[in-house]
């Protein structure tokens, strides 16, 4: 017989941690999460820099590959996402970014009530440990602990002052009253190790009797019964399993698994399901549609000054230093990861009236993000547009739930995205040739002086863009024909489903998205609760 539950959490990601943490705190209700990959012990995943080795694990990594993308000259790119307790937060790179309030805002202006910045702001605020304390834009007694990045360090100096000579003001709050600036990251760690959303929901939540935890079990479909949603099936050690819930299915499997299982349970575009033979429960076209993602151009620079942390890996000695000053200290880029600086400015200034490019910036180089450092002193200046145009899709291939869906990001499908990557770039080179970062730059590796002109530099784009890893969108929030989700997260057309994480958000935030799913989870909550006492 199958289990019953009160909720179901499908995804222990940002959201769905957040969601069976908060949700199991009421000793009255029972909360079930699933989770298909393994629980959260590796080394590698607590170390903040470890995430170079989670980056190609397929043990704790869905490793997916998008579709070949014919903007992007056919290739196929590399969309790693994480499969364990903390999903994404157990594999990213900790930054922690809101995004800009004209984005919550502009998500209210299409429909979408209770969404707009002042709504939002108070989930952000009661989701944060923050270092720095209290305030009117960070929280203080919070779950979620974010800390300064600590030690400053020369290279990132030279670019913040290097930006500033592009007109573009140090900050040293990137969340708080404007985002524009250049200035250093507050990262999701504390005390030198990842705070993912696992190490911050689920872990003081797993004594408690009405929350079970349930790894390496793949959901596989949602039941559906006269119109709602009553539990879900799913695959645990080789056995096909049923779970059912009296209140609701949450759905937090991210923006490329939810719409998967919503396909594969008959929910999504109707003449799609009918080619793979799939009984159609809710014609829902926009399942699977208006996916996003961040597009970042990786510059990388030859270092005139062994100052960098390919230096320190490629030694035997500076492996051992770097080792120790985290083992006694709890410090260094051990405890940091690589990117420890940014910028968020203007490269189109007019066109957008907020910024609309963010920088990256990695005391290291390699031929890609995880990727063994380069035999010389390097950095990288890593570019993305904030708010693309561009839009894709993702369908299931077949009935098989453990085959990978379709992804077709459709980078650079625009006018306005394929402009901006390119002004991008040109302001990364303004930066690198400021007087501030002239003395440490020996030369451009890549894309290399000799790539210039409009044309080339999009070329080389389309060559070397790679997701960084913010794929979103694909079951929108809104009210019109093509809208997955109500405001409250309920899909259209089935009661008792909701789904509740980045694939909810109609456009994409300007920034990196794991804050802004954690923030979307502890609203949910509040609504889930408000709904079922008016029931």
């Amino acid at each position: 017989m199958a289990e019953q539950f009160d909720y179901i959490v499908v995804g222990a990601g940002s959201a769905g941690s957040t969601l069976a943490g908060r949700l199991s705190e009421d000793a009255n209700t029972r909360v079930l999460l699933l989770e298909a990959g393994p629980a959260d012990r590796s080394f590698w995943i607590h170390l903040p820099i470890g995430y170079g080795k989670t980056m190609w694990s397929k043990r704790y990594n869905w490793c997916f590959h998008t579709d070949p993308d014919p903007n992007m000259n056919g290739r196929r790119i590399y969309w790693p996402r994480g499969k364990t307790l903390g999903g994404s937060s157990s594999i990213n790179g900790l930054i922690y970014i809101r995004g800009q309030r004209e984005d919550y805002d502009h998500w209210a202006e299409l429909g979408n009530e209770g969404w707009g910045y002042d709504d939002v702001l108070p989930y952000f605020v009661r989701s944060e440990y923050n270092q720095r304390g209290a305030s009117a834009y960070h929280g203080g007694s919070g779950p979620l602990k974010v800390s300064d990045v600590g030690a400053r360090h020369e290279l990132i100096e030279a670019f913040i002052e290097g930006a500033g000579h592009n007109g573009v003001p140090r900050t040293e709050d990137f969340n708080g009253e404007r985002q524009e600036g250049a200035g250093y990251y507050q990262l999701t760690t504390w005390r030198g190790w990842r705070c993912s959303a696992a190490k911050a929901y689920l872990a003081p939540a797993r004594s408690r009797p009405n929350l079970r935890v349930l790894t390496q079990a793949q959901a596989t479909s949602l039941i559906l019964e006269g119109g709602r949603a009553v539990g879900v099936r799913y695959m645990r050690h080789g056995r096909l399993c049923e779970a059912r819930c009296d209140g609701e299915v949450l759905l937090s499997a991210g923006a490329l698994l939810s719409p998967q299982l919503l396909q594969l349970s008959g929910i999504g575009p109707a003449e799609h399901l009918r080619s793979l033979g799939i009984p159609v429960a809710v014609d829902l076209p926009g399942v699977g549609e208006n996916l996003q993602d961040h597009l970042q151009m990786r510059l990388i620079y030859e270092c005139t000054r062994p100052i960098t942390t390919n230096d320190q890996l490629r030694s035997l000695f500076g492996r051992t230093r770097l080792g120790l000053q985290w083992l006694f200290a709890r410090s260094g880029p051990l405890a940091v990861g690589i990117n420890q600086g940014g910028c968020f400015m203007r490269a189109l200034p007019e066109e957008a009236a907020t910024p609309d490019i963010q920088f990256h910036v990695a005391t290291l180089s390699a031929d890609m993000a995880g990727g063994a450092v380069h035999p010389f002193s390097g950095f990288t200046l890593s570019v993305c547009q904030l708010r693309p145009e561009s839009r894709g899709r993702v369908r299931i291939r077949s009935t098989d739930p453990f085959e990978a869906p379709s992804m077709q990001p459709n980078y650079l499908a625009t006018d306005l995205d394929r402009r901006t990557a390119v002004a991008a770039v040109r302001a990364a080179r303004a930066i690198a040739a400021s007087p501030a970062m002239r003395p440490y730059v020996k030369r451009e590796f890549k894309p290399g002086p000799q790539t210039d002109g409009d044309a080339a530099l999009l070329e080389f784009c389309r060559d070397n863009g790679a997701t960084i890893f913010h794929p979103s969108g694909t079951c929108r929030m809104g009210a019109d024909p093509l809208a997955v989700v109500d405001a409250r997260l309920r899909v259209h057309g089935v009661r008792g489903l909701r789904v509740i994480d980045c694939s909810a958000m109609p456009t994409l935030v300007s920034g990196n998205t794991n804050a802004p799913a954690i923030m979307m989870a502890e609203k949910a909550v509040d609504m889930i609760r408000a709904d079922a006492a008016r029931a």
